[in-house]
């Protein structure tokens, strides 16, 4: 048994049983592949996989309880590397957060530039992506620390901590009936074209619930990804907006107006998500330390190696209770930043 074994049965569970790009992912040939599975199936005298003919379909009842074996076993000799990493280049590595567009351009600006006057020795990339992408990546081990409000307090591999609450908003231009309305209502926001998120991005969902609740259906004429493209849209008079109000910004969206919404929609929790049992680099702490100050590394750290489904003696299980609406102090510093500029 060996190490490239285990990573090609972890691999070809990630690429869906497809071997010929498990080969390329792993930088060997499909018929290598074949061979180590058959030669760690021969040792261990068993089947790990259903097969029809030379296909493989999927794990075996024991190749199921081998695959979670080889995912502990992995994510331990990573986090040795990682622990060699810390004692001989402590401030010096990688660190990947995979996160929204909203949250990137928004919120973490300033935690990325104190990150960066801190340790300038640390190379950190910020990758744009869905939910689902984002909680793919932490748990595949490509990111270390993934934002954002869907998805990833549903994925058992990962550990998730409360970041800060936030509310919609409903943006139009300037003059627009709905500016004048002193308590805005579900009934005259369904009453116009609206420009949203895509489902499953920004808190969609909770907006979609909200109106059915209502029994309410709005005609949703445009979805997008990217809170500034929405913007743009509304901008055109394509339609009234709904957004994260953090997002608004009256400096830099002179050419719009903010209608508070947050009577209308449920508040939204932004999270920070790591993998379970993960070994993090002491900057990985610090940063999520400059997301926000409640999450030391000690609580972090105690979580993170916790048994799956046991809250750790101090842990995070107080945090949704004691976290209060932190997005104001989230992107403060990047609206002061802006205001500078």
């Amino acid at each position: 048994m060996n190490f490239q074994q285990l990573r090609i049965v972890r691999e070809t569970v990630r690429r869906n049983f497809n071997l010929t790009e498990v080969a390329n992912a792993l930088f060997t040939s499909q018929s290598g592949v074949s061979k180590h599975i058959k030669d760690l199936e021969d040792e261990l005298g068993i089947e790990l996989f259903v097969r029809r003919g030379k296909r493989l379909l999927g794990l075996t009842d024991p190749g199921k309880e081998l695959i979670e074996i080889v995912e502990r076993i992995l994510v331990d000799t990573g986090n040795i590397k990682r622990l060699g990493q810390q004692f001989s280049a402590r401030d010096e590595g990688q660190l990947v957060i995979a996160t929204t567009h909203a949250q990137a351009r928004y919120v973490l600006p300033q935690v990325v530039a104190d990150f960066r006057r801190a340790f300038p020795k640390v190379r950190l990339t910020l990758h744009q992506g869905s939910p689902t992408e984002i909680a793919s990546m932490l748990a595949s081990g490509e990111a270390d620390i993934g934002i954002c409000t869907e998805t990833l307090a549903t994925v058992g591999a990962l550990i998730t901590f409360p970041f800060y609450t936030w509310h919609h908003g409903v943006i139009v231009p300037p003059g627009h009936p709905l500016e004048k309305e002193k308590h805005l209502t579900l009934e005259a926001l369904a009453q116009w074209p609206v420009i949203t998120y895509h489902e499953g991005f920004t808190g969609r969902g909770n907006i979609d619930r909200t109106f059915a609740k209502a029994g309410l259906a709005p005609d949703i004429v445009m979805s997008a990804m990217d809170t500034d493209v929405l913007k743009a849209y509304v901008e055109l008079g394509l339609g009234v907006g709904i957004i994260a109000a953090m997002t608004f910004d009256t400096k830099r969206d002179q050419s719009l107006r903010l209608v508070d919404a947050g009577h209308l929609f449920d508040a939204n929790t932004t999270v920070i998500g790591v993998r379970r049992g993960v070994y993090l680099r002491n900057y990985a702490y610090r940063f999520i330390e400059l997301c926000t100050p409640i999450l030391t590394e000690a609580t972090v750290r105690a979580a993170v190696a916790a048994e799956p489904g046991k809250a750790p003696e101090g842990g995070p299980s107080h945090l949704a209770k004691a976290m209060p609406s932190l997005v104001a102090a989230a992107v403060e510093g990047e609206k002061a930043r802006a205001r500078r500029t």
